[in-house]
């Protein structure tokens, strides 16, 4: 077992996670397909570590890749491989992440944002235990153990059909679902203690003094939005600037932002930006005639802020037609003349994805 993997063992004694460790050690042993859903920052790497270390192929590579951070095309190459010649810049043959991994373990993270190519190339893998590479014809035998996490509701979007539910349906021999920081309150301090400690050795401190009462009391009564990662940058963040020698911490600071010298961000609308008061939005529309949005322009005073300008039209226009489309994806991304992909690319980009 690797030495990454005992430091980064998982904390707790909550039910919620001995339930989840649990149902690792079940699954784990099995050559099968496993996915962990998790919202961001639940520990769904450390899981799918678990797995591999507590598998046959424990001694067997344990490769990893986030399918969110690459286009299409790159994704396509890095988990396939491509052959000289298959595109420009490809120089020579490279393997892919699925050679890489044979006989072992393969982890893809972000599942909810790959193509319907790399989907349908999954399935072929799964099925078959085969590909080509990028730009060649020569099929490839790969035996690796697929693993993938999503904080998405996958299912919701197989009956959407925005994911392949051939692909759900094989990928899901098991589900693992972690529960989020909030569900096992009783792991906070235990977590915040190990973070602690673990902070005071790299300032080279003897030790860490504690958490004060009121330390303690923020700690607990936080929602942790983005869970274990959250908990671990605000405790090394408390530890580095409040915990000098031997003194306990007697206040957390949850948001390194807040200052009375912040900025303050002017929020305009696109109707403030683009229209007079008194125009209208939209035309009245029937039950057979869609939306059509005005977009008057004669209202604006130069100078403007050209970028926050255009950012703002963006917004608002995503969200008039994420409501036209009932915030589906699929419909708003077709009333846009998008691509489904484009579309959750743009929604990432405003921070929009949680509110469609």
């Amino acid at each position: 077992m690797s030495k990454q993997f005992q430091q980064d063992n998982l904390i707790g004694q909550s039910n919620a996670l001995l339930e989840v460790l649990e149902h690792v050690s079940k699954v784990a042993p099995l050559s099968k397909p496993v996915l962990i859903i998790g919202e961001r920052g639940t520990g769904k790497e450390l899981i799918a570590e678990r797995l591999h270390y507590l598998s046959a192929r424990w001694d067997q590579s344990f490769i990893k890749l986030n399918c969110s951070s690459l286009s299409e095309n790159l994704l396509e190459s890095e988990l396939f491989g491509h052959e000289s010649g298959a595109f420009t810049g490809a120089k020579g043959k490279h393997e892919g992440r699925f050679e890489r991994a044979d006989g072992g373990t393969l982890f893809l993270d972000e599942l909810a944002n790959t193509s319907g190519l790399i989907q349908e190339k999954l399935l072929r893998v799964i099925e078959y235990g085969e590909f080509e590479r990028v730009g060649g014809s020569k099929t490839v035998q790969s035996d690796v153990r697929l693993i993938c996490a999503a904080n998405e509701d996958l299912p919701a979007l197989a009956d959407n059909g925005e994911f392949r539910a051939d692909l759900l349906d094989r990928l899901a021999f098991d589900v693992i679902t972690l529960p989020p920081l909030r569900s096992r309150t009783e792991d906070i301090m235990p977590l915040a203690e190990h973070f602690a400690v673990s902070m005071a050795r790299q300032l080279g401190l003897e030790y860490f003094g504690g958490f004060g009462a009121i330390a303690k009391e923020q700690l607990m009564m936080h929602d942790w939005p983005g869970n274990i990662r959250e908990l671990k940058n605000v405790v090394e963040r408390s530890v580095y600037r409040e915990g000098s020698e031997g003194q306990e911490i007697d206040h957390i600071i949850l948001d390194p932002f807040a200052s009375p010298y912040r900025p303050k961000t002017r929020v305009k609308t696109l109707e403030r930006q683009l229209q007079p008061k008194d125009a209208p939005v939209a035309t009245e529309t029937t039950d057979d005639t869609p939306q059509q949005v005005s977009l008057t322009h004669s209202s604006i005073e130069f100078p403007i802020d050209f970028k926050e300008y255009t950012e703002n039209a963006e917004i608002d226009l995503l969200q008039r037609a994420l409501a036209e489309g009932q915030y589906n994806q699929k419909k708003t991304a077709d009333l846009l003349g998008l691509s489904y992909h484009q579309l959750r690319g743009i929604l990432k980009k405003y921070n929009l994805l949680d509110k469609s």
